[in-house]
């Protein structure tokens, strides 16, 4: 199969308060199927100070939720505006959305490639 297979994977890293509200979106825009992945990481969210046992410390890893999502007949555009509107609350930490070809795909249980195994 080649790269142009009509076949692209999303990828969001969002807030975990978010993800029923994404899923519900992800539905709605065609596009239930998705896995998730409890994540860390950092970016524009600012890093806090906390205490534990007495001494302070910076947290600067925040916990998020990374959703992968391939498409093939519905449109990745769709997918991202539904992500984006499901997990935004304006804050800095919302997190991002990543659009990404996908060569081949193929189904373990029947063996069908590209499009028909999404």
């Amino acid at each position: 199969m080649s790269a142009d297979s009509g076949i692209e994977m999303v990828v969001a890293i969002i807030r975990p308060a978010r993800l029923e509200n994404v899923k519900r979106a992800l539905v709605e825009a065609d596009a239930p199927s998705l896995t998730v992945t409890n994540v860390s990481g950092r970016g524009s969210q600012p890093a806090t100070k906390s205490q534990w046992r007495g001494e302070e410390y910076v947290v600067d890893l925040h916990q998020k939720v990374k959703i992968e999502c391939v498409v093939a007949d519905t449109p990745a555009e769709d997918v991202v505006e539904a992500i984006q509107e499901a997990a935004s609350t304006g804050e800095p930490g919302d997190g991002k959305i990543f659009v990404l070809p996908v060569s081949d795909a193929c189904q373990v249980r029947t063996g069908k490639r590209g499009p028909d195994a999404v």
